[in-house]
């Protein structure tokens, strides 16, 4: 299936949801997370954005229904990106700090041309190269930090975050092929319901605690409304726009430019310690981006010219 063709504005401002929206989910999980068990908060969370998706998808007279290949499909993706990309990167909060899990989340872009490589026999093109590269040296300049790696069970929380990377990495090629429901509003709902639904079976498996909301403090409260209004509503439609529209690796390119605003947000709300080394890295990690970038903004730059009218 042939990349969508799109209108610019809605293209830069679907990327900007996905860049500093989803920076921001890191501290507001960490926040939740503190009161709530892990799985039962990514069920609450997923689960309540899919009905309202639905809800605002039935009054705007959408079409809901869906083949059951479509279904299915729906359902791989969000276990891939939530059940499991997602509900355990929360569990992993628990260990570690919310910008340390944004910053190895920013190996994405390398494992997806790495399964781009494996899967599709797809090229590797030098400029992206040369961006994951600098990627990777910025996350080690991150992550050699002592304080990163001093908290008790961070080395099991690094473990099964990068599982998550794969796991997000594969959903990204997986979804950017498979038939899915057309409307991108729709099938974001199937796919927070869906794992929504998983997430609340393995919360009930481990035997959380669950509450209801008035028992919640004030900030897991609006915490919870953020991560499910903005978090999964309106970042992950524009993040399945952006998987229909442009390039697998653009798209997780969103990884890099996410650890910054999470290391802002971690250090002026929760405390979490930026270093001169942090900022360095978070230097590198940008200019990872736009040579990642760099090739796609040649091309439009070709194409605007070749308009101009001497």
């Amino acid at each position: 299936m042939g990349k969508l063709r799109s209108p610019a504005f809605l293209i830069v401002l679907a990327f900007f949801s996905i860049y500093v929206i989803w920076g921001s989910t890191y501290l507001l999980n960490k926040i939740a997370v503190s009161e709530l068990p892990p799985f039962m908060l990514a069920s609450i969370r997923f689960t309540t954005a899919g009905i309202i998706i639905f809800i605002i998808a039935y009054f705007m007279g959408s079409k809901l229904s869906v083949t059951r290949k479509q279904l299915i499909n729906s359902t791989i993706a969000g276990f891939l990106f939530l059940s499991f990309g997602n509900g355990v990167i929360v569990w992993a909060l628990k260990y570690v700090d919310s910008s340390f899990a944004a910053l190895e989340t920013s190996a994405q872009p390398l494992v997806v041309l790495l399964l781009m490589r494996i899967l599709e026999g797809k090229k590797i093109k030098a400029m992206s190269v040369i961006g994951v590269v600098l990627g990777m040296i910025g996350i080690f300049l991150l992550v050699s930090q002592k304080q990163f790696m001093s908290q008790e069970g961070s080395l099991l929380g690094m473990v099964m975050i990068f599982l998550c990377i794969i796991s997000w990495a594969y959903g990204s090629l997986f979804v950017a092929k498979a038939d899915l429901p057309p409307n991108f509003f729709v099938n974001t709902g199937y796919q927070m319901l869906t794992a929504g639904i998983s997430l609340l079976i393995v919360s009930l498996f481990l035997g959380d605690a669950w509450t209801l909301p008035s028992q919640w403090s004030g900030k897991v409260q609006f915490s919870m409304i953020a991560l499910v209004l903005f978090g999964s509503i309106v970042a992950f439609t524009a993040f399945n726009y952006l998987l229909r529209t442009v390039s697998p690796e653009k798209v997780a390119t969103s990884t890099y430019v996410n650890p910054i605003i999470a290391m802002v947000l971690g250090w002026y709300f929760l405390e979490e310690q930026i270093t001169l080394q942090s900022a360095l890295a978070a230097s590198v990690l940008l200019i990872g981006v736009y040579f990642i970038n760099a090739k796609k903004k040649l091309v439009m730059f070709s194409r605007f010219s070749k308009r101009i009218k001497y």
